[in-house]
């Protein structure tokens, strides 16, 4: 997979364009809870700077309707938190798609929403040709939303003067890769969650794919009733048991597996003040709900770890937000940490995971996409990529 990188090109007096992914939560205030895509947003447009390239920074957030800019839709507080992260003040400019602002070297400017733009959502061809025109080199650093052709993301890539990818996206592309072709065996998946019928591709894929396929939450209690156990009131989807059992002969077959719970941690609710009974997996009564792994599955899949030459990570394997259901997931976060494998992680509960336990720094590399992450992991196409392979080395 190759791509033209940032650091390719001189950008001195050169008019950058970067689509960066700046969707960070906020309150009901406006306020930013949490700004990680900000702060990996800031390398690539610190280099521009440093270059003495007249940068122009955009973003979607939220789910605006095109042609209208609502207050919860504005950039606003994100121009202020980069700002704050690039040192000097940014301003936001409203109505730029025509162009009418001035942008000199070694200043950055925010572009307000883009998904405000009509045509953005459908990757108008003619609004790209207009936002094109804006600069001479165009950086998608926005892994986040690689998975959707949009204006921004796709089309543009097609008429920009040169088309790149930026510091965060090349690593994102060489992280992917690495643990996707020819990686170090064994080869561990990891993939938590509710739902199965969400991660059904992805499962299937890495079956055909991984030495061993670990699965956890909702995902683990359908494997569980696959395999003829009762799982009580646990959040599972019977309707899927057939897909899990044949995921398992999957692996069977190429001599992999899906190591399943032996104990698991049950409550009869889900809450901070539930209590929680560790119990054999065959003691699971009629009203209990599975929360979490138990310590003698937890140590297996530890050792499992420990010797793995790549982990992909993308879920917990319990209600890890309550304490007194985390123990499972905390042992495998922190059998991930000590790993001497190549670790790579995504997914908005994996990285609330990480947070909680403090092992970022232990981590190889911390993907920013959700969806992109997986559908890369399924070896899907991804529109923004796919833009910026086909105008590799072209200036």
């Amino acid at each position: 997979m190759r791509v033209n990188q940032l650091s390719d090109f001189d950008l001195a007096g050169k008019r950058v364009f970067i689509r960066s992914d700046l969707n960070v939560p906020q309150d009901e205030a406006g306020n930013i809870v949490e700004d990680t895509r900000i702060r990996a947003s800031i390398p690539s447009i610190q280099h521009c700077l440093d270059q003495g390239a007249a940068v122009m920074v955009t973003s979607h957030l939220g789910r605006p309707t095109e042609g209208e800019v609502r207050a919860e839709d504005t950039l606003t507080p994100i121009a202020v938190r980069m700002g704050q992260l690039l040192g000097h003040p940014v301003r936001l400019i409203t109505d730029w798609i025509d162009g009418g602002f001035e942008v000199a070297p070694g200043e950055i400017v925010l572009l307000e929403n883009c998904r405000c733009n009509v045509g953005e959502r459908h990757d108008d061809e003619q609004l790209a040709r207009k936002m094109a025109k804006l600069c001479d080199v165009y950086v998608n650093d926005a892994f986040g939303t690689a998975h959707r052709a949009e204006a921004t993301t796709h089309a543009m890539a097609r008429f920009a003067p040169i088309a790149c990818a930026g510091l965060l996206m090349g690593a994102e592309i060489e992280a992917l890769t690495r643990a996707t072709e020819n990686p170090k065996r064994p080869l561990v998946a990891i993939v938590g969650g509710a739902k199965v019928s969400t991660k059904l591709t992805i499962l299937k894929t890495l079956a055909d794919k991984v030495d061993q396929l670990i699965v956890g939450g909702g995902i683990a209690n359908t494997f569980l009733l696959a395999s003829g156990k009762r799982i009580g009131e646990s959040l599972a989807e019977p309707e899927l048991v057939k897909e899990a059992q044949a995921i398992m002969d999957m692996m069977r077959e190429r001599g992999a597996e899906v190591p399943l719970p032996v104990d698991v941690v049950v409550a009869d609710e889900v809450s901070m003040l539930a209590r929680a009974n560790r119990i054999p997996v065959c003691d699971v009564g009629t009203h209990d709900r599975i929360l979490d792994v138990g310590p003698k599955s937890a140590a297996r899949l530890a050792d499992i770890i420990a010797h793995a030459g790549t982990i992909v990570w993308n879920g917990p394997v319990g209600v890890f937000e309550y304490d007194q259901f985390a123990g499972g997931t905390k042992m495998m976060a922190s059998a991930i940490a000590h790993s001497e494998a190549f670790t790579i992680a995504g997914g908005g509960d994996t990285l609330a995971a990480i947070a909680k336990f403090g092992i970022a720094d232990n981590i190889d590399y911390i993907s920013t996409g959700g969806g992109a992450f997986l559908e890369f992991l399924e070896g899907k196409t991804l529109p923004a990529i796919a833009a910026l392979e086909e105008r590799c080395g072209t200036h």
